[in-house]
């Protein structure tokens, strides 16, 4: 199960015109719940942006949620591990179990999540805070993320997994971003 304390949040083009893309399949609501989660568990996010000069940046939706110790990366490489700074951020951080969701599963989240795998790390792929503009490239990409070898989660069980019990100190906090 995920740990608070190896945790790490790697949140993959929650942009503009990829949310917009996606229309109704929009993962903006979980994500905003996970980053606000992070936020309240002193969890340490990654956010990556591709290209977004034509694609835009980050949602500001998903931007008020995050803290200011909130590391964001331009890339170009689909994979976010092909970017040397977001690697080495990412072992800065020193944890081993990565939460990871955005847009598009199929695209950017499924390479990331291969390299992540290849380089050792738990992965976690939230499916709920995860969207594609196509439903089948969408449905294909789960499969394939979870057939090499990461586990696929949705936002509560994430959010109850950092939590473990209802006697947490943050447990109210946490519990009220799904009420």
């Amino acid at each position: 199960m995920l740990d608070i304390e190896n945790s790490v949040v790697v949140i993959i083009d929650i942009q503009e015109k990829l949310v917009n893309a996606v229309g109704k399949y929009s993962p903006l609501e979980k994500a905003c719940k996970i980053a606000e989660a992070a936020k309240i568990l002193d969890i340490p996010v990654i956010v990556t942006e591709q290209y977004p000069h034509g694609l835009g940046a980050t949602v500001p939706a998903l931007r008020e949620n995050l803290t200011e110790n909130t590391f964001f990366l331009e890339k170009t490489a689909f994979s976010a591990m092909l970017t040397p700074e977001f690697v080495q951020k990412l072992e800065e951080t020193g944890r081993k179990q990565v939460v990871i969701f955005g847009i598009e599963a199929h695209i950017c989240v499924h390479q990331t999540i291969c390299d992540l795998l290849e380089h050792g790390y738990e992965v976690y792929l939230v499916k709920d805070a995860s969207a594609s503009r196509n439903k089948y490239e969408f449905k294909t990409g789960i499969d394939l993320i979870k057939q090499n070898g990461a586990k696929a989660t949705c936002c509560e069980i994430v959010l109850f997994e950092w939590l473990k019990t209802s006697k947490s100190p943050n447990f109210k906090q946490v519990q009220a971003l799904i009420k």
